[in-house]
């Protein structure tokens, strides 16, 4: 059974930066290079936004117009572990960040793609 874990979560001010791992135990021959795996995030009262999302196997990455330039997905096969770097965080990236992986080689920009789902981390970005 593929579980998947978000931590890292926090307060943090603005323009600040925060580290996002996303651990994934159970994998498919125990390794990452099988899935995509995606971020999402949902704020209050709205509905669960795509963020960015990798594809293990050949490190092919997207980013949501508005986290490109600031964010950066990155996967530690080693480790099944994928990163989400958060830099100049904006008040508006406060949300409940969700990690989520998919059974296939590509990641998708889309919820309900995604088979595997972790519990969600807090981001607060907030002076």
């Amino acid at each position: 059974q593929v579980q998947v874990v978000e931590s890292g979560g926090g307060v943090v001010q603005p323009g600040g930066s925060l580290r996002l791992p996303c651990a994934v135990s159970g994998a498919s021959g125990g390794t990452l290079d099988y899935y995509g795996i995606g971020w999402f995030r949902q704020a209050p009262g709205k509905e669960r936004d795509w963020v960015s999302c990798i594809s293990a196997s050949d490190g092919s990455t997207l980013y949501s117009d508005s986290v490109k330039g600031r964010f950066t997905i990155s996967s530690d096969n080693a480790k099944n572990t994928v990163y989400l770097q958060m830099n100049s965080l904006k008040p508006e990236d406060t949300a409940v960040y969700y990690c989520a992986a998919r059974y296939t080689y590509y990641c998708s920009t889309y919820v309900s793609e995604y088979d595997y789902w972790g519990q969600g981390t807090q981001v607060t970005v907030s002076s």
